[in-house]
């Protein structure tokens, strides 16, 4: 749903939910826990991220968002913390499944896009690294301030960009066995939390267009810094699954 961003001394005023959120970036880690939030008819209230704010610090910690914060509870950060709250929050529909095996797989997918050294990981340092070799990338500002939390060092590129190529070739190939299946989702035969991290995490490799996700040119032009191998693992399978997951689950235009 559209949002307007409150200051933090209204949310921290508040009861309910409330979620600090990057602002006019399509940052994935965001709009997966916006999706989920949506998904399962959550109201929220959204602060925007201000990194150097003080005052956020103390509220919501040192985290560099999403952060979620549910009336007197501690803030939780990390995709998991904050897909186990909506979970609480709104137990229908689920977007864990009962299933254990099933179950497994969407908390590993989950992991693999979401989590240190994985998907969306990696493909920020693989940004960063094209920025300081001269290939396109993130803007220079950004890339710095990005090196110093990724931990970047000169000489990982290649093992990041090693590590998005096994990612996206991960998705590819459960996409396609899926469909095979008969089915349009990426674990078993319905909606999972595993789909709208799926769906988020491709806006890194192809934005969804200008007119229903309006982000910053720089950002946009990073994004469409890749290089052929990566390219050559882009199977239209993923971009597939991303449209119709905005088709039928998620909200446009993105609200950013």
């Amino acid at each position: 749903m559209p949002f307007e961003y409150i200051s933090v001394e209204d949310a921290i005023a508040r009861d309910g939910l409330r979620m600090v959120v990057v602002g006019d970036i399509p940052s994935p880690w965001g709009e997966a826990a916006k999706g989920i939030l949506h998904v399962k008819g959550i109201e929220w209230s959204a602060v925007r991220l201000v990194y150097d704010s003080d005052e956020l610090k103390r509220w919501a910690g040192q985290r560099s968002g999403p952060v979620a914060v549910y009336n007197g509870e501690p803030p939780r950060s990390g995709w998991s913390e904050i897909l186990t709250l909506a979970e609480r929050l709104a137990p229908q529909p689920a977007l864990v499944p009962d299933d254990a095996e099933q179950r497994i797989a969407v908390f590993g997918i989950a992991q693999e896009l979401c989590g240190e050294g994985g998907l969306g990981w990696s493909r920020r340092l693989d940004l960063i690294d094209a920025r300081f070799a001269g290939r396109g990338g993130f803007a220079e500002p950004v890339a710095k301030y990005l090196a110093r939390k990724y931990g970047y060092r000169p000489g990982v590129g290649d093992d990041a960009r090693r590590r998005v190529r096994s990612g996206l070739a991960m998705l590819v190939a459960r996409l396609r066995a899926q469909r095979a299946a008969g089915s349009g989702y990426i674990v078993g035969d319905g909606l999972t939390a595993a789909d709208i991290y799926c769906a988020t995490f491709a806006g890194m490799f192809q934005p969804l267009a200008e007119n229903v996700c309006a982000m910053e040119k720089h950002m946009r032009a990073a994004f469409a810094t890749l290089d052929d191998e990566t390219k050559a693992v882009l199977d239209p399978v993923l971009f597939e699954h991303r449209d119709m997951m905005y088709e039928r689950h998620l909200e446009l235009p993105m609200s950013l």
